[in-house]
C-alpha cells in the first residue's frame, strides 16, 4: 500500500497523496516542516500538516497572486511579497520588467532554505540580484513601512500560527499605509466551501480599507476544496477596467489577459460571501 500522507481539511474530510519518501521533517522555530517526495504531484512543502505547494501545480497560485495586480497597476516598480518562502511569487514577479525591486520578507528561514534544496524550479529567482530576501515578521516589516511600495502581495499559510496576524483588520490598515497612494494589495484568501466566514470577514476588513476591494478565484487541485480565492484591495485602479494595451507577453502556464478578468466572475455562492 506504501505511505499516504492526508491533509485533514475538516472534522470529517481529507485530501491524500501516496508518498514515496519523506526527503525532510523539521520542528522550525515557528512550525512543524516537512518536505515529502509523492508520487503524483513532485515534491511537496508542508507546514504544520497543511500543503503549502507541489511542483506539479504551484504555478496556478504563484501566478495568479502575481499578475493580477500587477498588470492591474501601470507602474509597478517597488513589490513586497510578505511570506512566500518558497519564492514563487517572487519568480512570477520577476518577469514583469517594470518591477526595480522586489522585497521577500519570510519569517521562516527554514521555509526557504529547504524550498531552495528540494523545489529549486520555484526557489530559483530568490538570488536575483533584483530581489532583497528578508527573513523576518511580515507584520512588523508592514508596522514600519510607510509610502513604500506599488504592490503587495502577502502569500500565507491559513491563519493559524505565525500567520494569524496576516488576517486581522490592524494588518490591512497597516498595508495601506506601507502602499503608495496608487498601491494595490492582494492576499490568499483561502476557500468559500470550508472557509466561508474567513472570506466573509476578510472582504469586509478590506473594504473598510480600500475603495476598491475584488475578490477572484483559481483551480488549485492540492488546496482544500479546489476552488481558491484572493482578495484585493486597491486604492485606485479597477482589476476590470485594465486596458488591452498594458497586458504584455510572459510565460505563463495558467494566468491569461482573458482569465485576469474570468477570474472575478463569481459562482453565486462565493460572490454572496462578498455583500
Amino acid at each position: 500500500m506504501g505511505t499516504w500522507f492526508t491533509e485533514k481539511q475538516t472534522e470529517n474530510f481529507g485530501i491524500t497523496a501516496k508518498i514515496n519518501r519523506t526527503l525532510e521533517s523539521k520542528k522550525t522555530d515557528f512550525q512543524q516542516l516537512e518536505m515529502l517526495e509523492t508520487a503524483e504531484w513532485g515534491n511537496m512543502l508542508v507546514l504544520d500538516d497543511m500543503v503549502m505547494t507541489t511542483q506539479k501545480d504551484e504555478f496556478v497560485y504563484h501566478e495568479m497572486v502575481a499578475h493580477v495586480p500587477l498588470f492591474t497597476h501601470p507602474n509597478p516598480k517597488n513589490v513586497l511579497v510578505v511570506g512566500g518562502g518558497d519564492g514563487g511569487v517572487i519568480r512570477e514577479v520577476l518577469k514583469h520588467p517594470q518591477v526595480e525591486k522586489a522585497t521577500l520578507v519570510e519569517i521562516d528561514g527554514d521555509v526557504i532554505e529547504y524550498s531552495k534544496q528540494y523545489l529549486p524550479e520555484i526557489a530559483g529567482k530568490l538570488e536575483n540580484p533584483r530581489v532583497d530576501v528578508q527573513v523576518d515578521d511580515g507584520f512588523m516589516h508592514i508596522a514600519k513601512s510607510e509610502n513604500e511600495y506599488d504592490v503587495i502581495m502577502v502569500d500565507s499559510t491559513e491563519p493559524v500560527g505565525p500567520a494569524v496576524n496576516l488576517f486581522s483588520k490592524g494588518f490591512y490598515e497597516g498595508i495601506a499605509k506601507a502602499l503608495k497612494e496608487d498601491g494595490i494589495f492582494v492576499a490568499q484568501t483561502d476557500n468559500p466551501w470550508f472557509k466561508a466566514d474567513l472570506i466573509q470577514q476578510v472582504v469586509s476588513d478590506v473594504r473598510e480599507t480600500f475603495p476598491i476591494t475584488k475578490v477572484y478565484t483559481a483551480n488549485i487541485p492540492t488546496y482544500p476544496s479546489g476552488l481558491w480565492t484572493f482578495t484585493m484591495g486597491s486604492k485606485k485602479y479597477d482589476p476590470l477596467k485594465v486596458s488591452e494595451d498594458r497586458f504584455h507577453e510572459l510565460e505563463t502556464k495558467y494566468y491569461t489577459p482573458e482569465l485576469h478578468h474570468a477570474a472575478f466572475a463569481l459562482p453565486k455562492f462565493v460572490k454572496d460571501l462578498t455583500k
